[in-house]
């Protein structure tokens, strides 16, 4: 692979890569980094890359899998513990990507969802993936999915009574 084609991957790529990180480790510096390591990682192992799959599902694939690497580490662990010590002295760097998503009711309420109701509800909605691809994505059944959707939009609701969202007047 070329550096350029490298590049228009990562053009391609990058904003949506590290606003999934994003959704998992709930920090933009540590968000940018897993998606820097995903794409040193690529680039270095591009021989264990399928053509045959999407690589749209392949990068998300690798960026969850170093996400959660990520909240196992004793790196993460750390810095919650410095954060809650710190917190008032915490400065919180955010570019215009995250503050767009933060700014948004809908967006800040999946926030505080547990992860495994989290990662459905943003496959599903933000990624627009069916319940099939989510459950191959995560290698969990589909029956699994959907409860962890149907669980999500329970705790959504009542932090979004006031928020006319349309998934949630549906259900």
């Amino acid at each position: 692979m070329l550096v350029r084609e490298l590049e228009e991957i990562m053009e391609q790529h990058t904003e949506r890569l590290i606003r999934l990180a994003y959704y998992y480790v709930r920090d933009l510096q540590s968000a940018e980094d897993i998606v820097q390591d995903v794409f040193i990682k690529f680039y270095n192992n591009q021989q264990k890359y399928d053509e045959r799959g999407e690589l749209k599902a392949y990068l998300s694939t690798l960026v969850i899998n170093r996400s959660k690497d990520y909240l196992r580490s004793w790196t993460y662990r750390k810095i919650q513990v410095q954060q809650k010590i710190f917190t008032q002295q915490t400065i919180k760097r955010r570019d215009m990507l995250v503050q767009q998503d933060e700014k948004s009711l809908i967006e800040n309420a999946i926030l505080t969802l547990p992860l495994k109701q989290r990662e459905v509800i943003i496959h599903f909605y933000f990624e627009e993936m069916s319940v099939l691809e989510i459950a191959k994505l995560l290698n969990i059944p589909e029956s699994t999915i959907k409860t962890r959707l149907r669980r999500g939009r329970e705790l959504l609701k009542p932090i979004l009574q006031q928020v006319e969202w349309e998934v949630l007047l549906h259900e």
